[in-house]
């Protein structure tokens, strides 16, 4: 990993942290965004400190907001020559309906549209790299709460049916992994790689999005809950291991290639969420 250039989304805490240390460790060049300042420069210390690994940088971007993304790719554009491993992996559950500036469900913003338009501004990038030396890897942290979900692209958009937070995080897992898929199909012929995965059901703000009623059963919950540590580990293995060098389009989880739901294979939704991507994080930049 000592010439390989790693940007990882949502890394100041939890799951992204842990994979921007464990990358680091192995020697890899290491990129971070958080949303907080302060935060986010102390993880980068801590990062260095601990890996003994000076090569970490990071980027201040709320990405509850697509802007955010475009703005963070110009400026990776602008400060890098090459980038080998991009790692779309921020995300959280929010316990209420938020509606952004921008008009989209914080909850779809977050997890699915930051990270969309964030690869599709840096693929050429990506495709440039592998071409130049070994294939450069696209990594999404999904969710199994994928398989629970229904992808309704119409609600997504609209917003009109009464606010499930369950359902708006699932489904926008179950679209990270479509995402994932059809991004995959677009990469055959070029030397890139696109994967996604479920780290586990990790503690860090786990037990924070829980309802009344939810956190009556936090110490069953708690006692099954992976670590962050944990849960980074597939990621890791995803971003550095040679024994995934010429996988794309599949679904991890504990570092083997599993199934995942039988929703997710439908290339036709597949297509159409592609589509509405390309228009929802586009239309943000067209009129920033």
């Amino acid at each position: 990993m000592h010439n390989k250039t790693v940007l990882i989304t949502g890394a100041s805490s939890g799951i992204g942290y842990e994979t921007a240390l464990g990358l680091a460790k192995k020697g890899a060049k290491i990129i971070i965004t958080g949303r907080d300042e302060e935060r986010t420069k102390r993880a980068v210390q801590k990062i260095i400190e601990q890996s003994n690994n000076s090569k970490i940088s990071y980027y201040v971007a709320d990405a509850r907001l697509v802007q955010n993304a475009h703005w963070l790719a110009e400026n990776i554009l602008d400060d890098y020559s090459s980038l080998d491993i991009l790692i779309n992996n921020v995300g959280a559950m929010s316990e209420k309906r938020i509606i952004t500036s921008e008009l989209f469900e914080v909850t779809w913003s977050l997890n699915h549209l930051f990270g969309f338009a964030l690869t599709y501004r840096l693929l050429d990038l990506l495709k440039d790299s592998g071409r130049k030396s070994a294939k450069s890897r696209i990594i999404n942290v999904s969710s199994t709460a994928h398989k629970v979900a229904v992808l309704d692209l119409e609600e997504v958009i609209n917003n009109e049916k009464p606010y499930d937070k369950w359902q708006a995080y699932g489904q926008s897992k179950l679209a990270n992994i479509m995402f994932t898929y059809a991004l995959a199909t677009r990469l055959e012929g070029h030397n890139v790689s696109a994967n996604c995965l479920h780290p586990g059901v990790v503690g860090t703000g786990f037990i924070a999005n829980m309802g009344k009623i939810e956190k009556l059963f936090a110490p069953i919950i708690k006692a099954v809950l992976t670590s962050p540590e944990k849960g980074a580990k597939t990621s890791i293995y995803l971003a550095s291991s040679s024994d995934v060098e010429n996988y794309s389009g599949n679904y991890f989880d504990n570092e083997k290639s599993i199934f995942s739901s039988d929703y997710s294979y439908d290339e036709t939704l597949q297509e159409q969420l592609w589509e509405r991507s390309v228009y929802q994080s586009m239309v943000v930049n067209l009129f920033d």
